[in-house]
């Protein structure tokens, strides 16, 4: 687990439902991972799945497998309800899908759109306890600074794209000056790039009898 800067547990590692089209497939996909020990798990609006990620948490909880309290759950407003009008109806969109009182982790999902305004849906929504924590996703340091300058509550995560080839070094030290959480998307890459097969990290992972996956999710970790 990591603490956020709402006091907030938040495990280290999730698992992201971001391209799962197939809903029957994503729902099972989120209850075998609830099954192997994932407890954290990332949607989003605009990845038309939230409603299978509810009811795989629906059936785990009636089943037995999980309590909801120890369910970290992500998901993001997406650009056309980000501003003052339409911001409410996008959260409770969410919630509604996913089927539950409160998510734990509520992002903006780009620096687009009145993204100030929406900001300020999600701060009331927080304080509501609707939103157990509210952060932001594929800010930049200009972008996330100003944002916190201008704003009354600090985002408790910034999720941005990080990993070996792309590892976000000064990005990732702003966040940690103004107390912010690095998230990572895409921790390996997507696969592309032949990272897998790496040379460097290949040789890391043999040293320490280690598949690459787990260079780069130890990695990772302790950053």
């Amino acid at each position: 687990y990591t603490t956020l800067n709402t006091g907030a547990r938040m495990p280290m590692l999730g698992f992201g439902v971001f391209q799962v089209t197939d809903l029957m497939q994503c729902k099972q996909i989120v209850l075998d991972a609830i099954d192997i020990g994932y407890r954290l798990f990332d949607t989003a609006a605009v990845y038309g799945n939230e409603a299978a990620v509810g009811e795989a948490i629906a059936e785990a909880i009636a089943m037995g497998k999980v309590k909801r309290e120890d369910l970290f759950i992500t998901s993001k407003l997406w650009v056309q309800d980000m501003n003052a009008y339409d911001v409410d109806e996008g959260i409770d969109r969410s919630l509604r899908n996913l089927g539950l009182e409160y998510i734990d982790l509520y992002l903006l999902h780009q620096a687009m759109g009145d993204y100030f305004s929406a900001w300020r849906g999600l701060e009331q929504a927080y304080r509501d306890g609707r939103l157990m924590n509210i952060g932001v996703s594929n800010f930049y340091p200009d972008r996330l600074v100003d944002f916190i300058m201008n704003n009354e509550v600090v985002p408790a995560v910034n999720q941005v794209e990080t990993h070996p080839f792309n590892q976000q070094v000064k990005a990732n030290e702003i966040m940690k000056e103004y107390g912010v959480q690095i998230e990572s998307w895409g921790p390996f890459a997507e696969g592309k790039n032949g990272i897998f097969t790496n040379e460097i990290l290949s040789e890391i992972g043999k040293k320490y009898n280690k598949s690459v996956a787990q260079v780069i999710s130890r990695w990772l970790i302790q950053r």
